[in-house]
């Protein structure tokens, strides 16, 4: 791109501008041959923060007389105000600033022509030489996600970008000798001695089911077994006696939409009647919802995402689940939600209500998770043979009938009490049992069935193994074998009066746990909650294992002096573990090739990760730390001395409170939502490299912690938590690589 080129540059990527994507943005100087002055860059930021010649960004030779710097900025990021100068590599003096105006740089375009870089420079006698040097401007609209996925598979010339002087995106970059004294040997050979207890028993496999509701009464004695038998009700709904009115669905209103999961495009398919949905483009990350027009929504038109449909960002999964979820946004419901699973056994419905649970609680709604299977066993024992799931065994299909009505009587009374979201995991394999719990809802809360459907062989063969290995139904069988053959009888029973769901408003899941992604088929849904359930389940549809490292930047000067917020560099001590952490990660990730490191955009954060090489990084924005507004730079003690009210609000409730001018943890669970997002889409394992405010909050999510609990979680400086993700559900484990100081924010 040449002089003037940029200011009327092809805007081929207006229409991507708000999609949350990240702009590369190149400049290159050329015709500049003195080599004992190197060219540099300064300005506001992100490109440095600072109009301080000493702290001007150093651009890297390309040619003989040519000169690149590279960064990544949003979007839409803030305007860029920024000059070129000329000094020494390693000094200050002299220095040489370009005349004329700053350069504005607006969404990767300058506001005016590219003009030429002039320099006044003086000559070994004396005398002043003028240098003309022409500059270029190269910008180009690309997701940090697909950076992360595909870097290998980029140029070999492509060029890291600087922020603050440190790579963004680093790309085969050679290993560099450790510098480290001490214990560096003992790591490389051995990373278990460095695992500590961690806090949550979380550290084995555990069988979901069993971490479900208990039922209220382990008797039920208000309940006759006649009551529910073969999916019928006779009488009143037990103890739940309190109506609820609830506004029936507007089928003008309703939506039916059908997304492959596993896409790169977007086509719009045939409209059908009392049907619409409209794709909304929405960033990863962005507060921003862009809302279609009256006349966008009457065109009409059901969504498919389509992977022969024109490209688009890897992080489109995300942004097809918002469009997707924001189209069924109303105004918020004030009314109770029921997620009723249905599926053949085997075909993880379990799996998927303890994830959506724990998406939900995470982000403040009041969500239980009620497992039918956990009832059965309580109340008629965990010993029940395949025969107890004959379709002509009256007797067990009354005692299966009766223990879903308790379940159900138990999430309707809690919702009563104020609860928001049940989640009623069960079968529910039968037109009548469904009815059953249509019937009991009825004028209480909405239900939105949930159906699993899985028609891979292997993936049905892995889960049934599982099931024998962990359901306490098989607890007390030796025999692997024989458990097996009779959950596949079981399975075999279902099968025979298996009815797919068609009634209602539903949503499929259809072998979404295949290596070819599958489909989510959606019926007549509407309003908030069930909007975040599909938001949700559109872009975490995997189950593939993988790591997630979480860690605290190593020590700040900040950390030393007791000062929260603020942007330090590191103590000698954060250093230190900064060189651990990379030799940990090169030995815990050696095979791993498509890891990624994530970072926030504050120094502390960057400078841990420096070391690091091999993988690609990303900064974040939502990971930086909670912003403490008017209370930066203080210490605690300061704030309890100068800001007594400020001290004694949080101290009473340090999850709600808002800092003046600044955020509080609630604030911070918001703005971590796309975050958690991308992790759960993740295929490979990410290293997250943060601040202990946001690492609470990741993980409580993970951890499945309540809410309240978040502000008191302990994440020390200079250890690891390692998150394993998988079928069998979320396993931590914890490595401190040396004493750090746990600093309370």
């Amino acid at each position: 791109m040449g002089t003037g080129s940029s200011k009327h540059r092809d805007d081929s990527h207006g229409g991507e501008r708000d999609s949350g994507g990240q702009l590369y943005v190149s400049l290159r100087m050329e015709n500049w041959n003195n080599s004992e002055l190197i060219p540099h860059v300064y300005g506001s930021v992100p490109i440095i923060g600072s109009w301080d010649s000493s702290k001007a960004l150093s651009m890297e030779r390309d040619s003989a007389s040519t000169w690149e710097l590279s960064f990544v900025v949003p979007s839409n990021h803030e305007t860029l105000d920024f000059k070129f100068l000329v000094k020494p590599k390693d000094g200050d003096s002299p220095c040489f600033v370009e005349e004329g105006p700053s350069r504005v740089l607006k969404g990767g375009t300058l506001e005016e022509d590219m003009r030429s870089a002039l320099f006044k420079t003086k000559s070994d006698s004396g005398e002043e030489v003028v240098v003309n040097c022409r500059v270029f401007l190269k910008e180009d609209l690309v997701s940090p996600f697909d950076l992360a996925a595909s870097w290998r598979a980029y140029q070999e010339n492509f060029q890291p970008s600087r922020v603050r002087g440190i790579p963004d995106v680093v790309m085969n970059v050679a290993q560099p000798e450790s510098t480290e004294d001490g214990p560096t040997g003992g790591l490389e050979l051995d990373l278990e001695q460095y695992v500590i207890p961690a806090p949550t028993a979380c550290t084995a496999a555990i069988y979901a089911a069993n971490v479900t509701e208990d039922p209220r009464s382990k008797f039920h004695s208000h309940i006759s077994s006649q009551k529910y038998a073969n999916g019928t009700i006779s009488g009143s709904h037990g103890s739940v006696e309190k109506d609820r009115n609830v506004r029936a669905l507007d089928p003008s209103t309703s939506h039916s939409v059908m997304t492959d999961l596993k896409s790169t495009g977007i086509t719009t398919l045939q409209k059908h009647d009392g049907q619409r949905a409209v794709f909304v483009e929405r960033g990863v990350g962005s507060p921003r919802i862009v809302r279609p027009t009256h006349s966008s929504l009457s065109n009409g038109g059901l969504i498919r995402v389509d992977s022969d449909a024109e490209a688009m960002p890897a992080a489109a999964g995300a942004v097809a689940a918002a469009a997707v979820a924001d189209q069924m946004h109303e105004p918020k419901e004030h009314r109770n939600l029921a997620i009723v699973l249905v599926g053949l056994p085997a075909r993880g419905k379990t799996f998927t209500a303890a994830k959506l649970t724990r998406y939900l609680r995470w982000l403040g709604h009041e969500t239980k998770h009620f497992n039918v299977g956990k009832y059965r066993r309580i109340k008629h024992g965990a010993n029940q043979a395949a025969d107890f799931f004959r379709p002509d065994n009256h007797e067990g299909i009354e005692a299966r009938n009766e223990v879903a009505a308790l379940a159900m009587e138990d999430m309707l009374y809690w919702m009563q009490e104020g609860g928001q979201v049940g989640i009623f995991d069960a079968t529910n394999s039968t037109k009548s049992r469904r009815n059953l719990l249509m019937k009991m809802a009825e004028g209480k809360c909405k239900i939105i069935f949930l159906e699993t459907i899985c028609n891979d062989e292997r993936i049905i063969e892995r889960n049934i193994r599982l099931k024998v290995q962990q359901s306490p139904d098989y607890a007390n069988e030796p025999d692997f074998e024989a458990g097996l053959r009779d959950f596949k009888e079981r399975l075999k029973n279902y099968e025979k009066v298996y009815e797919p769901v068609e009634e209602g408003s539903y949503v499929k899941m259809i072998d979404i746990a295949t290596e070819h992604g599958g489909r989510l088929e959606i019926n007549n849904i509407s309003g908030y909650l069930p909007g975040r359930m599909v938001f949700f389940l559109v872009v975490n549809t995997h189950l593939t294992p993988r790591p997630i490292l979480l860690t605290r930047h190593g020590e700040s000067l900040d950390n030393v002096r007791g000062r929260i917020g603020g942007d330090s560099a590191l103590s000698e001590a954060g250093e230190l573990y900064s060189k651990k952490l990379a030799n940990f990660i090169e030995k815990r990730l050696k095979s791993e090739k498509t890891a990624s490191i994530w970072t926030s955009t504050l120094q502390r954060s960057i400078l841990t990760a420096s070391p690091i090489v091999g993988f690609p990084k990303i900064q974040w924005r939502a990971l930086d730390e909670i912003n403490v507004g008017a209370c930066g730079g203080m210490t605690y003690e300061e704030i309890k001395k100068n800001m007594p009210d400020v001290y004694e609000h949080r101290k009473k409730d340090k999850l709600r409170y808002r800092y003046p001018r600044g955020e509080s943890y609630l604030d911070v669970i918001q703005r971590l939502e796309p975050v958690i997002i991308e992790l759960e889409r993740q295929r490979a394992p990410v290293v997250v490299i943060a601040h202990q405010a946001v690492l609470r909050a990741l993980y409580a999510y993970f951890a499945d912690r309540p809410l309240s609990e978040i502000p008191q979680i302990e994440v020390p400086l200079h250890t690891i938590i390692e998150i394993q993700m998988g079928v069998t559900g979320v396993q931590e484990k914890r490595y401190k690589l040396m004493d750090g100081v746990q600093f309370p924010l």
